[in-house]
């Protein structure tokens, strides 16, 4: 996931304890959704969107020691001088560093030295925070950041493993199926409920993040923006709606494309979402489960932006904007609850409750991240913070698009209703979804 900077409104200093184990039970997450993984499987890198598990091990390992560690407790020692040149992601300001597209090639250090240095740097942690109350308000600005990038993190490892695994001449499941049909199954209905289009008046709004705890800097300031009358679908656009696109010939019709996807479309020979696959028994995906027949109920997940945009004109509608998205969520009270988030272990995206009520907005946070027809742009009066951490945001913000609400890879702690995602168009291997409005 692309990343942002910090804001200057942070939480007040908590005690030491508390932030130690907000540390721990994090980084122990990290770790965690690495463990099913051969060492072999940690070194892969299939493209370039893609790093290998292991490379995002040590690179927020790095983060921890880079800026807070070497910055901020005395005496300490950087635990190896050639790991600020194979981990750091994209800080010039900080050195040169191992081309993006080249991290596969980092055979050495071993895995096993990977997780000592992640061990060296875990010990060291608690006594930087025994110092907390003396430390000044950049250090806890920071140590959120640290938090909140490990987040990140672990939703491009969810995703990350999905495409290696998926490369695989095996195509290798990430967790057994024990338990599979009653864990990721839970509607038993074939088909999901209804979509019904609900209003949302328009008027003058205000966007952006208000409040004392912590943002990226790209959601702020709060600004206020006009939207017209408009329509919203109360749920995701679902497998089986999008098979009735494909069945239609959807990718064969230029008619719903914009020229670039038209183009990707024919080159790429695109006929369906990333991971389908056609078997004689009809359409297969493949899962953090392996192979599995397409859940016709559950939403649509790992489209481009040129796919959904193709989708929401076939069917007649539109994708929302950025600021629409965020007038909506406001109007009807999005929260977390009932939304699928990385928490759950479940790695995709669930279908809706047959009983779901129809005059409610489902699905605003959590299952899938929501393409809208906005550039990702700075709000009025943003600035790029000063230093290395100024580069955490500010220079992506061009030929990019903005997707809200998060996914199913998502830490439910990390989301935000203001929170801010950014990839090109043609991205697919997040859990990038569709929701339409007129």
């Amino acid at each position: 996931m692309s990343a942002a900077s910090p804001s200057l409104a942070t939480p007040a200093t908590t005690a030491a304890s508390t932030l130690t184990n907000r540390f721990h039970t994090i980084r122990q997450r990290t770790e965690l959704l690495c463990r099913p993984l051969l060492p072999e499987d940690t070194v892969v890198q299939p493209m370039l969107d893609v790093s290998p598990p292991k490379w995002h091990l040590a690179h927020v390992t790095w983060f921890w020691e880079t800026f807070l560690l070497k910055e901020h407790l005395p005496g300490y020692q950087v635990y190896h001088p050639d790991y600020a040149f194979l981990f750091n992601s994209y800080y010039n300001s900080l050195g040169s560093r191992v081309n993006r597209a080249d991290r596969g090639t980092i055979s050495r250090p071993a895995l096993a030295d990977v997780y000592a240095y992640r061990a060296h740097v875990d010990a060291h942690m608690p006594q930087l925070l025994a110092l907390a109350d003396t430390l000044p308000p950049a250090f806890h600005e920071v140590f959120e950041l640290g938090l909140q990038h490990e987040q990140q993190h672990q939703e491009l490892l969810a995703t990350d493993i999905k495409y290696i695994l998926s490369t695989s001449p095996l195509a290798p499941a990430y967790l057994d199926n024990s338990g599979l049909e009653d864990a990721t199954r839970k509607a038993t209905n074939p088909e999901a409920p209804r979509a019904t289009w609900l209003p949302v008046p328009g008027g003058i709004s205000r966007i952006g993040y208000e409040g004392n705890g912590f943002c990226f800097d790209n959601e702020l300031n709060s600004h206020e923006v006009l939207t017209t009358d408009f329509e919203v679908q109360n749920r995701l656009v679902t497998n089986g709606e999008y098979l009735e696109f494909i069945a239609a010939g959807g990718y064969q019709d230029f008619r719903y494309w914009l020229g670039e996807g038209w183009d990707l479309v024919q080159t790429m020979h695109w006929e369906a979402p990333l991971y389908w696959v056609q078997k004689d028994n009809g359409w297969h995906r493949f899962t953090h489960h392996g192979l599995q027949p397409v859940h016709l109920a559950a939403p649509v997940t790992h489209v481009s932006f040129y796919e959904a945009n193709a989708y929401a004109n076939w069917a007649g509608a539109r994708l929302l904007t950025e600021p629409e998205w965020e007038v909506a969520a406001r109007h009807f009270g999005a929260t977390p609850a009932g939304g699928t988030f990385l928490e759950s272990n479940l790695f995709d995206p669930q279908p809706l409750p047959a009983d779901a009520d129809p005059t409610r907005c489902h699905q605003l946070l959590g299952d899938a991240w929501e393409w809208t027809y906005s550039a990702y742009h700075p709000y009025p009066g943003y600035s790029r913070a000063a230093g290395a951490l100024g580069e955490y945001n500010g220079k992506f913000m061009v030929n990019q698009l903005v997707l809200r609400g998060g996914s199913c890879a998502t830490p439910v702690s990390h989301i935000r209703l203001t929170y801010r995602n950014f990839f090109h168009a043609d991205k697919r291997w997040q859990f990038t979804g569709i929701r339409l409005a007129r």
